[in-house]
């Protein structure tokens, strides 16, 4: 049985924040939290003008809870349900998967872990698309390890054909007609795509106001597609700027059939900078324990990411150098947060070329 280091506290059981979890105030509160009602757009993907409304939330805000996406209510109260009870499992069942053998999948705590001092009030469990599902979990029976998996696999489908649509919509926001849209690489590859689920668990804690349950990041993927269960929330999205001038923290609650989509870094890239990547966390709270499901999609390993040709001003050049998914990953292995910055052409690069 693996140890239960600090590495592993049982975060369920606690009553109080250990020191291994404890943040500073400048970090907690880096930022003042948005008030007045700030929200970010709600859109319905089936409007005719969809595109022109996905494209300017991705401007303005790299984010957007989507209606209309098609996704059965069946299907996510399933999700929930199953993630309550893997959870639930006793901790060192759910440490028997943790990822090896240079597999993604598995119980663990999040990647971008290894960049702070502090620990997480979370844990997640990761379902990367070209895993063997099943074999990952069967090592937590008693477990109804089919039923989960065959779940969380209608889930990665159905999402699947969401993130089609929601590329159609980016991609038409750009002005590209429907041949140039056919040879933009995340459609044109759409099947052989990369994708993962990310399960998160946020329990109670008993000091809110010194934890933190997943530190502001940005995703590296193309899109996220968050399905968050009712409650209090406790995702934020960073508005950089706004009518005061400053950049504050928006609280992103739970709204009755939304989903909430995010640009990731790659997608940045691709759009040439003008879909922003949103930099965002996860708070925590003392009255509800909360669950999300995180469907991520990026290119297929071989495929270079780099800005529509459409797109790029033939005076300047692409602001970005193209980047696989697997390399633009190793590059914020060692850069974290200075990642985007450093597949950036500078001045000089520009004028050379």
């Amino acid at each position: 049985m693996p140890s239960l280091s600090k590495e592993h506290f049982d975060l369920y059981s606690a009553f109080h924040v250990p020191e291994t979890h404890a943040w500073s105030s400048s970090h907690l509160h880096d930022h003042p939290i948005a008030g007045d009602g700030a929200t970010i757009p709600v859109i319905d993907i089936s409007d005719p003008d969809a595109a022109s409304m996905v494209g300017g939330a991705c401007r303005s805000w790299g984010v957007f809870y989507a209606t209309s996406h098609g996704i059965p209510a069946d299907l996510l109260h399933q999700v929930e349900s199953h993630a309550r009870r893997l959870f639930s499992l006793p901790l060192h069942r759910k440490l028997q998967t943790a990822p090896r053998d240079g597999s993604l999948s598995g119980y663990g705590r999040p990647p971008i872990s290894a960049f702070f001092p502090k620990l997480m009030w979370s844990e997640g469990f990761t379902l990367a698309g070209h895993d063997d599902h099943l074999a990952v979990t069967s090592q937590l029976s008693p477990f109804d390890s089919l039923s989960f998996c065959e779940v969380m696999e209608a889930y990665m489908k159905e999402m699947k054909k969401l993130a089609g649509r929601l590329f159609r919509l980016l991609i038409l926001s750009l002005g590209l007609d429907e041949e140039e849209m056919g040879q933009v690489g995340p459609l044109k590859e759409l099947s052989q795509a990369a994708d993962a689920i990310q399960l998160n668990s946020y329990p109670t804690c008993p000091e809110p106001e010194r934890a933190i349950g997943m530190a502001a990041h940005t995703d590296s993927a193309f899109l996220t597609v968050l399905h968050q269960t009712d409650g209090a929330g406790g995702l934020q999205v960073l508005r950089d700027q706004d009518d005061s001038g400053s950049a504050r923290w928006v609280d992103v609650l739970p709204r009755p059939d939304c989903l909430v989509v995010n640009v990731g870094d790659l997608l940045h890239i691709l759009s040439n900078g003008r879909f922003k990547s949103v930099r965002h966390r996860a708070v925590v709270n003392r009255a509800d324990h909360r669950i999300s499901a995180a469907y991520f999609i990026g290119p297929p390993a071989h495929m270079k990411v780099g800005s529509i040709s459409k797109l790029v001003d033939m005076r300047t050049g692409p602001m970005y150098r193209p980047v696989t998914w697997p390399e633009y990953l190793g590059i914020r292995t060692r850069l974290f947060d200075k990642a985007l910055d450093s597949v950036k052409f500078q001045e000089k690069e520009l004028e050379k070329d």
